[in-house]
């Protein structure tokens, strides 16, 4: 059984509430515009890290995250861009990705909408975090945290850390 914490778009800040939120989780992801190398670095820190590049990010985050990520944790494929859209509205070439992997869970960030929403004719389950940064148009900051445990995916929590510029 892995424990997930998922988040996005920083844009360069990071809320210390996210360590509490996240203490007993076994890794983070991170879907793309971490903002700069040091909330890379504070959160690889604190727990085993994956991550993907965003459009805001530049050569420091860049040159140690990819822009896609494709992995398998426990028995789910996973597969991970920053831009990536949704069911019925995805990214160009993101449905073939994920089709051809074939990924259970695509994860992408840059909406700064919290979404989760089970594609049926991909069987994939979609999940974007929100934005947990104050940069942007959102107005709730917003994480997820769930468990992957073999196949299945459970115990799917959202976590609002409260309005944008506003510290929990």
């Amino acid at each position: 059984m892995t424990r997930i914490g998922l988040l996005s778009d920083t844009h360069g800040f990071l809320d210390e509430a996210v360590f509490t939120y996240f203490e007993k989780c076994d890794e983070i992801w991170h879907a793309g515009d971490f903002g700069n190398i040091e909330i890379a670095n504070r959160l690889k820190a604190f727990k085993p890290l994956r991550g993907v590049y965003g459009n805001i990010d530049g050569y420091d985050i860049r040159s140690e995250y990819p822009e896609k990520l494709k992995w398998k944790c426990e028995e789910v494929n996973v597969y991970m861009i920053h831009i990536g859209g949704y069911p019925g509205r995805y990214a160009p070439g993101v449905k073939n990705d994920i089709d051809s992997m074939p990924a259970r869970l695509f994860i992408s960030g840059h909406s700064h909408i919290l979404k989760i929403i089970y594609d049926d004719k991909l069987q994939c389950l979609h999940m974007n975090p929100g934005a947990a940064g104050n940069h942007g148009w959102h107005k709730i900051r917003t994480l997820i945290r769930f468990t992957i445990d073999k196949k299945n995916i459970k115990d799917c929590e959202v976590i609002e850390l409260g309005k944008r510029g506003q510290l929990q």
